[in-house]
């Protein structure tokens, strides 16, 4: 190891000096220690190989001559489970934790607003429409497992807290790192209402996703069944809709096919399905493509006005495969409508 580039709670990224030259690496140090200049690391070089956008590095499987302390936290709930790097957490929902009472007979979210999204770069849009109408809105992030399962991970998150846009992170499934575990998406949602005093919930996966160009092949499916959970927990499900006018994907381009799966065929409770309201050929594409979802959901036309401005003063950068906001504005005022729209249901 050479040099480190960034810290960031619960991650150092750094320079890695190999046989083939000077790598980008990525150490999580709640699994692996804090690496220091000097040391040896052993690596994995997956992503790298594979060519990976958001995983483009390698990443630190341990650090020989610097090993961790033992784990000596609670906790009897296992992630990423059998695989070397399996770390055992002390999740909301569990008998040992001090809020399992609060959570044991819980099953409703009194009528809370949850903006459900995609991808992960759905997240900070999504918050700064939700800002731009309840600057004082509490919104918890509940990561699911379909992306990244650390929540260290993503820059996003870090931003958005440094600057108090996000108040507390919930990971849940076979993610891990946030401010409270959970089992599920179900308890994760019920822990950020009834642990971390949420006012507002964004879920959608961690960083990356994960497509297969096939209809049911790809990550984002969980969204149509968190709108599901959070009905059945009597939420009030808010779906932020992937739409790009510029992605050379047909699948991808006006709204994407894995929105219109996930809300059309997964996603079996009402939500509110939320368009921004665009002038031209792009709007009327949007409204053509969720015609369809009327069948089961609420389609909800918002105005974009000002949004522009918010999102520039997002403190988590704008992208979205690879994209920014210049590139792809669509995108951005999507996700920023949907979360102005939950903001007033508040």
């Amino acid at each position: 190891m050479t040099d480190v580039s960034a810290r960031r709670p619960g991650v150092v990224e750094l320079v890695v000096e190999t046989a083939d030259g000077s790598l980008p690496a990525t150490a999580f140090s709640s699994l692996v220690g804090e690496p220091q200049v000097g040391d040896r690391v052993l690596l994995n070089t997956g992503a790298l190989d594979l060519g990976l956008g958001t995983g483009g590095f390698a990443l630190v499987v341990a650090v020989p001559d610097r090993l961790p302390p033992d784990a000596d936290g609670p906790g009897h709930v296992v992630k990423a489970r059998y695989t070397p790097l399996q770390v055992t957490v002390l999740a909301a929902d569990e008998q040992g934790s001090p809020h399992h009472e609060r959570l044991r007979d819980a099953d409703n979210l009194g009528g809370m607003p949850v903006v459900v999204a995609d991808l992960h770069s759905a997240l900070a849009p999504v918050i700064a429409g939700i800002r731009d109408q309840r600057p004082d809105a509490r919104v918890v992030y509940v990561m699911s497992d379909g992306g990244a399962l650390p929540v260290w991970m993503s820059r996003a998150v870090g931003a958005l807290r440094e600057a108090d846009w996000l108040s507390a992170t919930v990971t849940v499934g076979q993610a891990f790192g946030g401010d409270v575990e959970a089992v599920t998406v179900h308890s994760g949602l019920l822990a950020a209402r009834h642990v971390l005093g949420a006012d507002v919930v964004v879920v959608t996966q961690g960083p990356g996703n994960l497509g297969t160009g096939t209809r049911w092949g790809f990550s984002g499916v969980a969204s149509g069944e968190a709108v599901n959970a959070t009905a059945v927990l009597a939420g009030r499900p808010v779906a932020a809709i992937r739409v790009s006018a510029v992605d050379p994907r047909p699948r991808h381009r006006g709204v994407s096919h894995h929105t219109l799966t996930a809300l059309g065929r997964v996603a079996l409770a009402r939500s509110d399905v939320v368009l921004p309201v665009i002038d031209g050929e792009m709007g009327q594409v949007i409204r053509d493509a969720c015609r369809p979802l009327a069948q089961r959901h609420r389609l909800v036309a918002v105005d974009i006005d000002g949004l522009a401005a918010v999102l520039a003063e997002s403190p988590a950068p704008l992208s979205s495969m690879g994209r920014g906001f210049d590139e792809d504005p669509v995108y951005f005022l999507a996700g920023a409508a949907a979360g102005r729209h939950a903001a007033s249901l508040l």
